[in-house]
C-alpha cells in the first residue's frame, strides 16, 4: 500500500483547459482564413514560345487562376512576345515533337480517329506542311469548342492579369511598338521578373 499523497487535477481545470483549447483553435482558424482572403495565392508564368500549340497552356492556366481569385503575372520573352501582338498569326510545327498525333478534322468518324505518324523528314520537306498542320489543328480546336487564343488573351486582360513584355527581346528583334496590344502592363527585364517570381507562390516556365 503506497503512502505517497495522491494529487488529482480538479475536473473544473480540465474543463477550462478543453474550453480554452477549443476557443483557441476556432480563433486560429478564423485568423488564418482572414489572412488567406487578404493575401490570395499568386502565380508567375514565363512565356517563351509563340506557336499555336504552346500558346494555349499559359493562357489557359492564367485565366483559370484568375477565376480562382489568384493574382496572375505573365512575363513574355523571346518568341512568346508574338502572343502580345495585335495580329496573331500562330503556326504549328510537328518537327521535333514526335508525341504530337496528326488527326484529320475531315471525313468519316473512323477516318478522323486515326493518329497519323508523320516522319520528320516528310514534315521538313513537303512544301506547305506547316500551313496544313496549322489549318488542321485550328479546325480541330474549333470543332471541339476550344476558344481561340485571342479570346483567351482577352479574358486574361479583362480579369486583370499583369502582362509584362521583355524589353530586351523587343530591342533584340527590333519590332515596331505599334504592332503590340495596348494592354501590356509594362515593358521590363529580368530584374522585374525575378522580383515578382521571388514572391509568387507558383512559378511556371512555358
Amino acid at each position: 500500500m503506497s503512502l505517497a499523497p495522491q494529487t488529482e487535477k480538479p475536473s473544473f481545470l480540465e474543463n477550462d483547459a478543453k474550453l480554452f483549447n477549443a476557443l483557441f483553435d476556432a480563433r486560429f482558424e478564423e485568423k488564418m482564413a482572414a489572412r488567406e482572403s487578404d493575401n490570395p495565392p499568386s502565380i508567375c508564368i514565363m512565356v517563351t514560345k509563340g506557336t499555336l500549340d504552346w500558346a494555349y497552356p499559359p493562357f489557359i492556366i492564367a485565366s483559370t487562376a484568375c477565376a480562382l481569385g489568384w493574382n496572375v503575372t505573365m512575363f513574355f520573352t523571346f518568341y512568346g512576345m508574338g502572343l502580345l501582338k495585335k495580329r496573331l498569326d500562330l503556326q504549328l510545327s510537328g518537327l521535333g515533337n514526335p508525341a504530337m498525333p496528326m488527326k484529320m478534322p475531315y471525313g468519316p468518324e473512323w477516318f478522323r480517329e486515326i493518329e497519323w505518324k508523320i516522319p520528320n523528314l516528310v514534315m521538313a520537306n513537303v512544301p506547305g506542311f506547316e500551313n496544313m498542320a496549322t489549318t488542321m489543328m485550328s479546325k480541330t480546336l474549333a470543332d471541339k469548342g476550344v476558344a481561340p487564343i485571342s479570346e483567351l488573351r482577352e479574358i486574361c486582360i479583362e480579369e486583370g492579369v499583369r502582362l509584362i513584355a521583355c524589353q530586351m527581346t523587343f530591342d533584340l528583334f527590333g519590332w515596331p511598338k505599334n504592332e503590340f496590344i495596348e494592354e501590356i502592363s509594362e515593358w521590363a527585364g529580368a530584374a522585374t521578373y525575378l522580383a515578382i517570381a521571388q514572391n509568387s507562390k507558383v512559378n511556371l516556365f512555358m
